[in-house]
């Protein structure tokens, strides 16, 4: 038997048609929570030519025209990041939500352009290791401790800390065994990459599994996700080429479409999702890539009813 699984949604964020659309933003949100979603997400895409909007200032603005619904970032690329100012920024959105965040940190690429950001992508693994420590450390300890190779905290003090205790959930994107391995030691939770099929999901859920019992780590206390593109449409061959075309615009690659997002009628829809639910997730996040208040509409109403 399937999991009961929560529903969460990727807020409309990419806008190839035109302007950034904050009033569609705006009703949608209202919309997602109305319709009793779990969790609204955000990407993260700071350079590059796709018109994303920044994660934690779009949260911001969610946060303050919602009331109930969970906010997280799936996926934020923590290397990149300060993690002082991190740990600021996502504290102080979980005062602005009133403890409704959860934080979704990823590794990022060998291929990603740190240039811009003056940082050496030189160790990054252990970059991203210390920024979780950092964050924890100033999100729990009243003057922080902590000596790492690339920060150190002799005493540091922020404030306020998180209303969620000890901190908000972490959950970590992951493909690699060894990147499962890391979320299972470090975060409350993982999240496969709406770019992975459901067959490595499957793979990857077994393998977490393992890593959760080699670690002594109950179950219980660990999320697995899954971000899915998905186009609800009973004309099959529109829905695919709809998808395909954005795939080419946002990963250059409109094959990867055809290969993991899912598309077609209701039943079809359902049935797909049904086979990660059984799979052992726990939460699917949803992210169609157009017409997003039909989208919404449909899957609230007529797809995940089915599951």
């Amino acid at each position: 038997m399937a999991n009961t699984v929560n529903w969460g949604m990727a807020i409309p964020q990419v806008f190839y048609d035109g302007p950034v659309d904050m009033k569609l933003i705006s009703q949608w949100a209202q919309k997602a929570e109305q319709l009793k979603f779990h969790s609204l997400w955000v990407q993260e895409s700071i350079v590059g030519d796709s018109p994303v909007l920044e994660p934690v200032n779009l949260l911001s603005y969610i946060a303050a025209i919602t009331q109930k619904v969970k906010l997280g970032t799936s996926v934020m690329v923590a290397p990149l990041r300060n993690p002082v100012q991190l740990a600021k920024s996502l504290g102080s959105l979980d005062h602005m939500s009133a403890g409704r965040l959860i934080v979704g940190l990823g590794l990022g690429n060998q291929n990603n352009d740190v240039g811009p950001f003056g940082i050496s992508p030189e160790r990054r693994v252990r970059r991203y290791v210390e920024i979780m420590d950092v964050m924890k450390a100033l999100w729990t300890q009243t003057e922080a401790q902590y000596d790492g190779h690339f920060w150190k905290l002799e005493g540091t003090q922020m404030e306020p800390k998180p209303v969620q205790k000890p901190y908000p959930p972490l959950w970590l994107g992951a493909r690699h065994p060894n990147a499962l391995r890391r979320a299972v030691r470090h975060a409350d939770g993982w999240m496969g990459a709406g770019s992975s099929t459901t067959a490595s999901f499957v793979e990857g859920v077994g393998q977490t599994r393992m890593f959760l019992e080699e670690a002594g780590k109950d179950p219980a206390t660990f999320t697995i996700s899954k971000r899915v593109y998905i186009a609800v449409d009973d004309d099959e061959k529109r829905a695919e080429g709809r998808l395909r075309e954005w795939f080419g615009k946002r990963y250059k690659n409109a094959d990867m479409a055809s290969q993991v997002a899912v598309w077609g009628s209701t039943a079809k829809c359902a049935d797909k999702l049904g086979e990660l639910a059984e799979a052992g997730a726990e939460l699917l996040l949803l992210n169609p890539a157009f017409d997003h208040m039909d989208q919404l509409e449909v899957l609230a109403k007529d797809v995940v009813p089915q599951i």
